[in-house]
């Protein structure tokens, strides 16, 4: 029975409200096959998905990525499939109370309303499945829209209402699946999607921050903190986005860092310094024949692989895991790992790792 209601929810879906979809992947990893992904170890990562990007690459999924400290997982954005990968890789639904979203581009939430609605699909009294209250951690409004780029008329989406928050972002959700959770919970006595979620937009410092200001130099600010992590975060640059999160999770066991999205930042450095770990975002368009509008986005919102060993460098951190990652080149339609580590270790003395789907990689 809890198969069939599985597979009627899986038909559904709604850009961040439901999006799940999942090829087979390339996974690497460093910790046994026995228990969920870390269970070895005190601290790790789970790499649920290293793509950047909306388009759908058959092979790969979005970018989302689990920190286990003790065993349990806290997630960083919700890519396409992540939902998936989430299962596929050994951890579990029941475990997951925290969710970090690092902005609100499509390809960071695709798969966000589907950890409630599909990870939370099953009874939580006899099957491992998500339950309330699930804390999540993200942008707010962000206030206003900047200019298309080089003055084109655009149309504005929900002009009422065009810059919507992750709280909204989630109403919204709720609502537009509301007859399906309706008829669930009154067909098969299923938990209340809505009721899982507890959303908490990141109050921002008074730096000055606004969608047309949005990364003035910013000292890491709190986020949260339990008995296993404690959680800062910094603005960092993302073309027109704001706000945009790097995150930084320090625990016992050590600290890593999470870019999130992001052109080469001074305020993610100052975040990122000493970590044991830097998770940083990269993509490559030596040789591309992107349009001029495409290669000033991918020049104002993120950061060159060619150029992200310089950012470990100047963060004091060992070890840069390279993710969200895309190449533009010309000869390269599956990443060269060879070519893309020798890109990273450039001006960078620390110890490289190219990201694959479903590896874990131990930090304690």
């Amino acid at each position: 029975m809890l198969a069939g209601i599985g597979g009627f929810a899986a038909v559904l879906g709604l850009s961040a409200c439901a999006s799940s979809d999942s090829g087979q992947q390339a996974a690497a990893t460093t910790t046994a096959a026995a228990g969920p992904p870390g269970s070895d170890s005190k601290l790790a990562l789970v790499l649920l998905g290293t793509q950047a990007g909306p388009p759908v690459v058959p092979d790969r999924t979005g970018i989302s990525t689990a920190l286990v400290v003790d065993g349990t997982p806290y997630l960083v954005d919700c890519g396409r499939a992540s939902v998936t990968q989430y299962r596929r890789s050994g951890l579990k639904f029941a475990a997951l109370k925290n969710i970090f979203i690092t902005h609100l581009h499509a390809d960071h939430v695709a798969d966000y309303y589907n950890f409630f609605m599909l990870g939370g699909g099953s009874d939580p009294k006899i099957d491992d499945a998500v339950s309330g209250p699930v804390q999540v951690y993200g942008p707010g409004p962000a206030g206003g829209l900047q200019p298309a780029f080089g003055g084109a008329p655009v149309p504005t989406a929900v002009p009422e209402n065009p810059t919507p928050g992750l709280a909204e972002l989630t109403r919204r959700c709720n609502e537009a699946f509301a007859y399906s959770n309706n008829v669930l919970m009154r067909d098969t006595g299923l938990q209340d999607t809505a009721a899982i979620a507890v959303v908490n937009e990141i109050a921002l410092p008074p730096i000055g921050a606004t969608f047309e200001n949005t990364h003035p130099p910013t000292a890491p600010f709190p986020v949260m903190s339990d008995d296993r992590v404690r959680v800062t975060a910094t603005l960092v640059p993302h073309g027109p986005v704001f706000p945009s999160f790097g995150f930084r999770f320090d625990t016992e066991y050590g600290s890593v860092t999470f870019s999130g999205d992001t052109a080469i930042s001074d305020n993610l450095i100052e975040l990122a310094r000493g970590s044991d770990v830097l998770v940083h975002e990269s993509v490559n368009i030596e040789g591309s024949q992107l349009s001029t509008a495409a290669k000033d986005h991918m020049i104002q919102s993120h950061t060159q692989v060619q150029e992200v060993g310089s950012v470990a460098e100047r963060a004091d951190v060992p070890k840069l895991v390279v993710s969200h990652v895309a190449d533009f080149g010309p000869t390269t339609p599956n990443l060269d790992m060879t070519q893309w580590t020798n890109w990273a270790k450039q001006g960078y003395s620390g110890d490289v790792i190219i990201g694959n789907d479903l590896q874990t990689i131990t930090v304690r």
